[in-house]
């Protein structure tokens, strides 16, 4: 991907990195100007091999989950920018295919709902920030995918933000997930970030996790952009904290907007 994007000069985008091994190559792209970017997953950045049980299938997914010291690089990437942005890669599936063989098994993780606060809870234990964590979920993507009417909490852009409070924890039962086949591998983890409320273009969507009216949505597709390198705006706070995410779950929301931060109750 790296050659390809060299040798045409257009912009490249590196899907659900989970090997550090491929960092270096990477870095040394953007050091040259080469226009590629990466992204990688919540389940990559939070979960690691060295704690999934015998046959616990809930855990695989393509490429697979790694070692401690691996998903330490992850880190390190993004907050260096060698890495540029978090994707659900939401993967869900029937529990029937989620059989208890590794080499049968449906390869893939449910991101969407817990997506937010994983992440999060692994960042604040790493010294990284709320706003961090809305680049990286909101502000990057959006940017990348040339929504440019989505990604920050500022004027002329959509109203899509979540109300979060950052130092609630709740703990993962997979009967309280949104998800219609709620297979989870982060099912008894605590986590932390309580989503409150959910707003979409000014309207609230969701309250606690429960709809609140009819719920709608739209496809949006992205601006062509004629620059090969992907421009990220800055967040707009004002005196609020950005966070990731709209919609989608009892205690997470889907990266693309934005939420903001409740102090400490």
């Amino acid at each position: 991907v790296v050659e390809t994007a060299a040798r045409l000069g257009t912009r490249m985008h590196i899907l659900h990195l989970s090997s550090a091994g491929a960092l270096p190559v990477i870095a040394a792209a953007k050091a040259r100007g080469v226009p590629v970017t990466v992204e990688t997953c919540p389940h990559f950045l939070t979960l690691t091999a060295e704690e999934v049980p015998d046959g616990a299938t809930e855990f695989k997914c393509c490429p697979p989950i790694r070692e401690a010291a691996n998903q330490d690089a992850l880190w390190a990437a993004l907050a260096e920018g060698t890495i540029d942005c978090v994707v659900s890669d939401h993967s869900p599936c029937t529990t029937d295919l989620k059989v208890p063989d590794f080499g049968r098994a449906w390869g893939g993780i449910a991101s969407l709902q817990l997506g937010l606060p994983a992440v999060w809870t692994e960042a604040r234990c790493r010294g990284h920030t709320l706003d961090d964590v809305a680049r990286w979920m909101a502000t990057a993507p959006a940017a990348l995918a040339g929504l440019r009417h989505k990604g920050a909490i500022e004027a002329g852009r959509d109203a899509d933000f979540a109300v979060l409070a950052p130092d609630e924890t709740f703990t993962v039962d997979p009967a309280a997930l949104h998800h219609r086949n709620p297979v989870t591998a982060y099912a008894g983890r605590t986590l932390h970030g309580v989503v409150r409320s959910t707003w979409l273009r000014g309207r609230r969507i969701a309250t606690h996790g429960e709809p609140v009216g009819r719920l709608r949505g739209g496809w949006w597709s992205g601006e062509r952009r004629r620059d090969s390198r992907p421009v990220l705006g800055g967040l707009g706070l004002g005196s609020g904290r950005a966070l990731a995410g709209a919609r989608e779950g009892r205690a997470g929301v889907r990266p693309g907007s934005a939420c903001l931060g409740l102090p400490p109750a």
